[in-house]
């Protein structure tokens, strides 16, 4: 902004004729004469006009807005990128998405997200840059069952139990450690028989039932697993109603990893964990019908495939 410089005060001196007393007495017309104008004396000197403020410069244009991108554009899937520069916000369908101090992000597309999706950048210059993002639909695997869904939901007794645990899990989600594990190109926990896949649902006489959020890998019990990336442990629980020993560790840019129905636990809450350490051990703790290991990831409210991250198993 410019500062408008202020105007400086001119001091005009006026002079004074003075006619000598004897010659106004006498009668006789004298010719007045100019007397010098003698300064006042005072004790401080008058201010100097204040220099007009040189005027900002104006900020340097910024390029042409250009995403770039890559990653599984499809539901359940992900992308990394860089934010056009001079990008100050960016938000996919209108949530924020965490941005990098070197302009990098990780944005993800829920189970459930449709077709279009549009990341949309504030910039520095207070233009906004859009980008739509085309998401590819899934064939997820759905049973059809002939039985009616169950009705009557849990009961009071179990939500007693089951509402502080929600308090943690959801609290731990929201913690941002600034873990940097969301670069890594992720490895499989642990590789085994996979006895459930992300996305799967049942159908109850035409009535959806709740899908499945993770992967399942079933090596049997007691087999190790480890870091699929670099994180942060921010929740190591013992016993909760239907997790078991739960651990979820937080990736970075919103995005974190649940391990569930664990034998045992190797990591607390705290821990820095490298990609490859190992975590704890499979088991079958809380409500699982045998050992494996549930793997889910979130990024924000979005539950994503962990498969569209590691690839298959080699």
């Amino acid at each position: 902004m410019r500062l408008a410089a202020s105007a400086s005060l001119a001091v005009l001196a006026a002079g004074c004729t003075v006619v000598p007393q004897a010659d106004r007495q006498q009668g006789v017309p004298q010719q007045a004469v100019p007397q010098q104008a003698v300064p006042q004396q005072s004790g401080t000197p008058a201010a100097a006009p204040a220099p007009a403020p040189k005027p900002a410069p104006a900020p340097a244009a910024l390029p042409p807005a250009r995403f770039t991108y890559a990653g599984e554009l499809t539901q359940g899937g992900w992308i990394r990128g860089i934010a056009p520069e001079g990008t100050v916000t960016l938000t996919l369908d209108g949530e924020p998405v965490p941005v990098a101090a070197d302009g990098s992000f990780l944005a993800a597309f829920d189970r459930d997200a449709g077709g279009i999706a549009t990341l949309a950048a504030q910039r520095s210059d207070g233009a906004t840059a859009t980008q739509a993002l085309t998401i590819a639909p899934r064939d997820w695997r759905i049973e059809h069952i002939n039985a009616a869904r169950r009705t009557g939901g849990p009961s009071e007794s179990f939500m007693q139990r089951r509402r502080p645990e929600l308090e943690r899990i959801y609290g731990a989600r929201a913690m941002q450690t600034g873990a940097q594990g969301w670069r890594q190109d992720f490895t499989w926990p642990v590789k085994g028989r996979i006895s459930g896949r992300f996305g799967s649902q049942r159908i109850y006489r035409g009535e959806p039932g709740s899908y499945h959020t993770g992967l399942d890998i079933a090596p049997g019990a007691g087999t190790p697993y480890v870091a699929p990336a670099d994180g942060v442990v921010v929740l190591a629980a013992d016993d909760f109603s239907l997790e078991g020993n739960l651990l979820i560790i937080d990736h970075g840019n919103g995005l974190n990893s649940a391990f569930l129905h664990s034998q045992r636990l190797d990591v607390k809450q705290g821990d820095r964990v490298t990609q490859g350490q190992q975590l704890g051990l499979i088991g079958s703790s809380g409500r699982a019908t045998g050992p494996h290991l549930h793997w889910s990831l979130m990024w924000g409210k979005a539950r994503l495939d962990p498969l569209l991250f590691t690839g298959p198993q080699n």
